[in-house]
């Protein structure tokens, strides 16, 4: 899968930092494996490939620290349910 990549920009006395991430390699596998069919267990769903630079959006949007999303599965709960992600889905059920 792709890395995610910090790039940093200088604009006079104002520091902008910048993450990227080529997502294309986890939507086609979520693509792929919906295709397919693997969708896991009754007992436990893979419901998605979800890219970094979408947690970090996520983090970013709703204030929430990356150690408060991974304690707290309300966040993956909404992210996983976000119509805005659906393309990360490859099992469509509601979590």
């Amino acid at each position: 899968m792709s890395d995610l990549h910090t790039k940093i920009h200088m604009d006079g006395d104002k520091m902008h930092i910048e993450n990227v991430q080529d997502a294309t390699p986890y939507l086609e596998r979520a693509k792929a494996l919906h295709r397919e069919g693997i969708h896991g267990s009754n007992e436990f769903r893979h419901a998605a490939e979800i890219p970094m630079i979408a947690v970090q959006t996520y983090l970013n949007t709703h204030g929430v620290s990356f150690s408060e999303f991974m304690s707290n599965p309300v966040h993956m709960k909404m992210m996983l349910n976000d119509p805005d992600l659906k393309h990360t889905r490859i099992w469509a059920g509601r979590v």
